[in-house]
């Protein structure tokens, strides 16, 4: 009898597997809606240009020993998240102004929240967070195997409208516990497309003011969302203004392009910047327990880019390539769909922004499109709009 004979199969992760599924599909008109990476116009993998040219002169700095594979300091390459921290913030904020805003390197933007995670629950003792119902399917799993006991919901998507149930949201975010955490999206909300007004987010911020709630944002695409670094983290830059304690993760595997690097970074904002050092010394315990050091290479690309103007320059043009070729995608489908007389109101798809649009299909009609027209989305009709492309745009619709 083996140690193992009890452990049964845990169910695949859907966006992965479907990946997979289409991967083995030999239909000639297969589309991949699931994964959310950027694809070219022609549906490949893009390199982004900055990125290779920051890789070419890491090598040659390695050559020159200027770097090594030494461990990094266990909070990470300290230029990397003081970049990463004032791109969030912006250069003018208060928080950095008065030193009261850190970062801590992560394994991206998961890491990010695992780390933020783990710290509220081991020093602030936290039981209760909310997320966006629905919401990106890592968030719930990160949060209690952190240690979190009690998950709860806030409503977001309106079905009936294919739009954004504001008002539910701000009736859940008012009955619940003083001291809660909330997942907030800080642009491109995952999986819906849809973004709080600046108004709305006012709304937000006075009752998680008057409930004492706390923030905690997840910012998985800054720049590559609208297009504009400092559009897309409004509402981080907002809820600082108006003096609020907070966690925000980062991710840099959409805007950079760095799936496989892991690059990512927790930015922490108090009130008193005499908190940061004891702060800093319990989350070097939790990482040290969890993966000991982060790695180096994606880091040190963001980081090379940040502080390089021309590569910054080039990259924020990067950047606006991806994020208007995916609204190009909108508007084509869009037209489409409509020209076609389809049943139902399809301007909620321009309407939304980022890499992914909510169709507002439901599960009978996505498997359909899976098994009879080699279309692959998550079951939620949630679909990546990097999939579509010029030469798919007329099959899809």
């Amino acid at each position: 009898m083996s140690h193992f004979s009890a452990v049964g199969a845990a169910p695949p992760i859907e966006v992965y597997q479907l990946s997979r599924d289409c991967q083995a599909d030999t239909h000639p008109q297969k589309i991949n809606l699931g994964v959310g990476a950027y694809r070219t116009p022609e549906g490949k993998p893009w390199i982004l240009p900055v990125v290779k040219k920051a890789e070419a002169q890491l090598a040659e700095d390695i050559d020159a020993e200027t770097i090594n594979h030494e461990y990094l300091p266990v909070l990470g390459l300290d230029s990397f998240t003081s970049a990463a921290t004032a791109m969030l913030l912006g250069k003018g904020s208060p928080a950095l102004k008065e030193e009261r805003a850190f970062g801590i390197q992560a394994l991206s933007g998961t890491g990010a929240l695992r780390n933020g995670a783990e710290f509220l629950v081991q020093q602030l003792k936290k039981t209760v967070f909310y997320f966006s119902d629905p919401t990106w399917g890592n968030h719930g799993l990160v949060f209690k195997n952190a240690g979190f006991t009690d998950a709860r919901t806030y409503r977001y998507w309106d079905k009936s409208t294919c739009g954004f149930n504001f008002e539910g949201l701000i009736e859940d975010l008012q009955n619940a516990p003083e001291g809660a955490v909330i997942i907030l999206h800080a642009c491109a909300h995952n999986p819906t497309g849809i973004d709080p007004s600046q108004e709305q987010w006012g709304k937000i911020a006075d009752v998680m003011e008057e409930k004492k709630l706390f923030p905690f944002f997840d910012c998985a695409y800054q720049g590559f969302a609208s297009g504009d670094l400092d559009q897309d983290a409004w509402a981080v830059r907002f809820f600082v203004e108006r003096g609020f304690e907070m966690f925000c993760s980062q991710s840099f595997s959409k805007n950079f392009g760095l799936y496989n690097e892991r690059a990512g970074n927790l930015t922490v904002v108090v009130k008193d910047k005499s908190l940061i050092e004891n702060m800093k010394s319990q989350i070097t315990l939790i990482v040290r327990a969890m993966y000991s050091n982060p790695p180096a290479h994606g880091s040190r690309i963001v980081d090379l880019v940040l502080k390089d103007e021309q590569l910054y320059t080039e990259w924020r043009g990067s950047i606006k390539i991806m994020s208007s070729r995916i609204i190009e995608m909108r508007h084509g489908l869009r037209e489409r769909l409509e020209k076609l007389n389809t049943p139902g109101q399809w301007n909620h798809i321009t309407e939304q922004i980022g890499m992914f649009s909510f169709t507002g299909l439901t599960p009978e009609m996505c498997q359909f499109l899976l098994k009879e027209k080699h279309v692959y989305l998550l079951k939620n009709g949630r679909i990546s709009m990097c999939g579509v492309t010029p030469s798919n745009l007329d099959y899809l619709a």
